[in-house]
């Protein structure tokens, strides 16, 4: 998080750094967004029997099959290869997405974070907002026990 205050002499260099910080990320969204409309992916299944198109958003746009070997598998072989086809094509297409962001979307956070859901919503949470707060947050603020404390016990 930046000391705006610290790094600058007055009140109006501070402001007229944010606003460039401000724009700057505008910029990049706007950059994001623009590739995300265009980008496309497209992943083979593991047996080549079919592809699948994907949007930049990862959202499913197609599906092609080669030949008819997929007319003679099993449903339950058929539709654990599509599953699996899937996943891999989500996966690379939030990839290229988390490269296009760079780093950090918030304090701690990264894009590939949100997007794979490998933190919940607390922890983001919690990422964004003790910079804010520095040592009070650890003090029992957010509903969390203070330093020392064991969860469901407090002192008082």
């Amino acid at each position: 998080m930046t000391d705006w205050f610290s790094q600058y002499r007055t009140l109006e260099e501070a402001n007229d750094a944010a606003m460039a910080s401000v724009e700057r990320e505008q910029r990049k969204i706007s950059e994001l967004t623009r590739q995300m409309d265009e980008n496309t992916t497209t992943v083979r299944s593991k047996d080549r029997s079919f592809t699948i198109d994907f949007d930049g958003r990862g959202e499913i746009t197609g599906i092609n099959f080669q030949g008819t070997r997929y007319r003679t598998m099993a449903p339950a072989e058929f539709s654990h290869l599509l599953v699996q086809t899937i996943k891999a094509g989500k996966a690379l297409c939030m990839q290229k997405l988390a490269e296009s962001m760079g780093d950090e979307v918030l304090p701690g956070v990264t894009f590939t974070d949100l997007a794979s859901g490998n933190l919940s919503v607390e922890e983001v949470f919690e990422k964004v907002v003790s910079p804010f707060l520095g040592d009070e947050y650890s003090d029992g603020i957010l509903g969390r026990p203070a330093a020392g404390e064991k969860e469901g016990k407090r002192n008082g």
